[in-house]
């Protein structure tokens, strides 16, 4: 009797016992400190408002929580209330779909000077490439916003007061992201998360806003489309560098918060370098009317890039996550090109092509490149400037890498 008493328990138990979690980073942005207090990249400040951010997850799950960020501020930062919720393809909220976000299970939050904050899980059955709505209330000044001041993404501002939950007409919209560094799913399927890590090309800029057409989006759509079942998360930031600070920390610096702090990453694909060489050997943009703060670096070279390449891949290697190269894409034309710098370009190509130290090599330099002259992007490919893309070379793109590459 005794020994079937057990036995009956141990069923029982093993019944009971939960599913293993499986988190990944189904969407990402990477903080990047204020820019100054004017300009087209000045810091917001908000008091008293709701914010309402939308953002497309690359795959699905059973459950999620939001991982918020006051890495840049200046005093902890106060969070009201907030929900998350899905929405259809014109923007309504779905039906049944609303949850409210705790943390550690109270309502409201606050979030230490230069810390992370991630909400407790909820359920919410969400489809692969699902879009969401984030509403968090801000009752105090939160002084300059720990935001990605690009991306491509909807942030409606509403008036004075707490609409967590409530309809507003927006009185103020923008198109970035605000003290929000990700939305990772509780996914059954993952296979794990693929890090996109580089500039404002893979940041999308010159992409439609609101349309997920970057190419690290259009890489989700793939291998959704294939059933591979992978989260791609883009922690670009653009005017980002490899060696210097400026817009963001340089990728060197932030590479412990924007790669390894993720849920389960397997892969990291690195499409960065043309802003280095761009300040290094083209006209110095530094100086004079509407130069952006911070941009200075000291002198850098081929070599040193190269170096920095590889810290890169070995720390990565160190945490088991394997490295996928890309060239430096082509940017004759553009304002900082010059004959040094694509001189600088072709070495650093050549050692990614041919080194040997990443784990796999993808051309997206290829992807965007004129065939009758490969320094420059392929016209009908960038948006006038010669350096960013558009809907239509970003998808080039991403349609040239090989999804074999990617494997559990």
């Amino acid at each position: 009797m005794r020994i079937a008493a057990l036995l009956l328990a141990a069923t029982t138990m093993a019944v009971a016992a939960p599913a293993e979690a499986k988190w990944v980073a189904s969407w990402a942005a990477s903080p990047h400190a204020p820019l100054g207090t004017t300009g087209p990249f000045a810091a917001a400040d908000y008091t008293n408002v709701t914010l309402s951010q939308v953002v497309r997850v690359s795959e699905g799950g059973d459950r999620l929580r939001v991982r918020f960020t006051n890495r840049y501020g200046q005093h902890p930062l106060k969070i009201g209330a907030a929900r998350v919720f899905r929405i259809d393809d014109a923007g309504k909220e779905i039906a049944g779909s609303s949850r409210a976000l705790t943390f550690g299970g109270s309502a409201s939050a606050t979030i230490p000077t230069g810390a992370p904050f991630t909400s407790d899980p909820v359920t919410l059955k969400t489809p692969d490439l699902s879009r969401l709505r984030i509403e968090f209330y801000l009752p105090e000044a939160t002084g300059p916003c720990t935001c990605h001041l690009t991306g491509q993404d909807e942030l409606d501002v509403s008036p004075p007061g707490n609409f967590v939950g409530k309809p507003f007409t927006p009185a103020d919209t923008k198109q970035f992201r605000a003290f929000l560094a990700g939305v990772d799913v509780d996914s059954p399927d993952a296979l794990g998360t693929i890090v996109a890590y580089g500039d404002s090309i893979t940041d999308g800029v010159g992409s439609t806003a609101g349309k997920n057409t970057r190419w690290p989006d259009f890489l989700a759509d793939r291998l959704q489309a294939a059933h591979k079942e992978w989260a791609v998360a883009n922690e670009a930031i653009s005017g980002n560098r490899v060696l210097s600070p400026g817009m963001g920390d340089a990728a060197l610096t932030r590479f412990d918060d924007d790669v390894l702090s993720l849920p389960n990453v397997k892969y990291m694909i690195v499409f960065e370098g043309v802003n280095d060489l761009g300040m290094q050997y083209g006209p110095k943009r530094t100086g004079g009317p509407g130069a952006l703060p911070g941009l200075a670096q000291t002198p850098i070279d081929a070599d040193m890039m190269i170096a920095g390449y590889k810290q890169l891949i070995e720390r990565a290697h160190l945490h088991g996550i394997k490295v996928i190269g890309s060239p430096i894409g082509p940017y004759k034309g553009a304002s900082y090109w010059s004959p040094e710098g694509e001189k600088a370009r072709d070495k650093i190509n050549d050692w990614i092509v041919h080194g040997g130290a990443f784990d796999g090599v993808i051309r997206l330099d290829t992807a965007f490149a004129d065939p009758a002259d490969p320094q420059k992007m392929r016209e009908g490919y960038h948006f006038g400037d010669h350096l960013h893309g558009n809907d239509v070379s970003y998808k080039a793109a991403a349609d040239s890498i090989d999804l074999g590459l990617f494997r559990p």
